[in-house]
């Protein structure tokens, strides 16, 4: 167990980032197809193919999921991962035609200091073809690929992962590229809104203040008033279980409540929240009481998820970039 969404057999993450852009893409690649759906509450999401993983709509599986940064020009990402899985053969076939299935969301990492001047065409279609190529069971957090710009708003954002087992053996587990509109720390002190669900020492193990005051409650928002704030946590959430399409819809919108957990405000109207959800495996789960249960272990690994996507950021290299956690509490 590497407490990575990697830890579902058949799961493999990998990212690409270019440092002078500050952006870069994060691929979730599975060794077979997925059944999968979604969950929308951000107030402006940047998503493809999100309208086909609705419950209601033909297409049952997918092939892997794209995060990215670049906000729509990100999108592009997903055609790149596209086409490195149709190298290796891999699709809905359709007649002749092998189309790979890749849904994706985007975040807007734009105004964070690097480089966004491209020309012509945006390099995201190159990095998500590299970031499926990279795709592996081991993979980095922090500050790499869809989390390389991501912020938030008082400590640098980044890429976290976390995986669970539920009393049954069922597993779950998350990757999220958190640049939330809202704060993962209880006011600017070491504390993570996801405290009470960290196991171990995950994100540093600080706990809970002893008492909360109102500058710790005060809402502090990314952007303040600026019309061009745009932010947007992405969360893909992975089990072994065997779901249908709308067990799996299911598990996305309890798994959202996770966001409510560890960033504070959450899902406001320059957000982008989004959770993909998947099923990969063949283990038998109660429609009612064991879909309650990992539904809720996935909420709470999604929490853990956040916390440590921050928790292993770090800043940019650039001036006036926004400093991680790990510069103000090194642990």
């Amino acid at each position: 167990m590497k407490n990575l969404i990697t830890d579902i057999a058949g799961v493999r993450v990998g990212h690409a980032h270019d440092e002078r852009l500050a952006s870069g893409v994060t691929a979730i690649l599975f060794d077979t197809p997925a059944v999968a759906s979604i969950d929308v509450r951000g107030g402006g999401p940047g998503i493809r193919d999100g309208v086909l993983l609705e419950p209601v709509n033909t297409v049952e599986q997918v092939d892997g999921f794209t995060l990215s940064g670049g906000s729509a020009f990100g999108l592009d990402s997903g055609g790149g991962v596209q086409a490195w899985l149709a190298e290796q053969g891999r699709g809905f076939s359709i007649g002749t035609a092998t189309i790979p299935i890749v849904p994706g969301g985007v975040i807007f990492d734009m105004l964070n200091g690097g480089d966004k001047a491209w020309g012509q065409f945006s390099p995201y279609r190159e990095l998500g073809y590299q970031a499926a190529a990279a795709a592996s069971d081991a993979f980095a957090l922090g500050s790499v690929g869809a989390g390389l710009g991501a912020t938030t708003a008082n400590y640098k954002g980044g890429l976290g992962s976390a995986s669970a087992t539920t009393p049954g053996g069922i597993m779950v587990g998350a990757i999220a590229a958190v640049n939330a509109i809202g704060s993962v720390t209880i006011g600017d002190g070491p504390w993570f809104w996801s405290a009470p669900y960290e196991v171990g020492d995950e994100f540093g193990g600080c706990g809970m203040p002893q008492h909360f005051t109102d500058e710790m409650l005060a809402v502090k928002i990314k952007g303040a008033a600026a019309a061009t704030a745009e932010n947007t946590t992405l969360v893909a959430v992975v089990t072994d279980a065997l779901l249908t399409k709308t067990q799996v819809k299911r598990l996305a919108m309890m798994a959202q409540t996770g966001f409510a957990r560890a960033i504070y405000p959450v899902h406001a109207p320059l957000d982008g929240d989004v959770v993909f959800a998947a099923a990969t495996g063949n283990k038998p789960v109660d429609p009612l009481a064991g879909l309650t249960e990992l539904g809720a272990i996935a909420a709470n690994t999604v929490a853990r998820a956040i916390a440590r996507g921050v928790y292993e950021a770090t800043a940019l290299p650039f001036k006036d970039a926004q400093p991680a956690w790990r510069d103000q509490f090194r642990r």
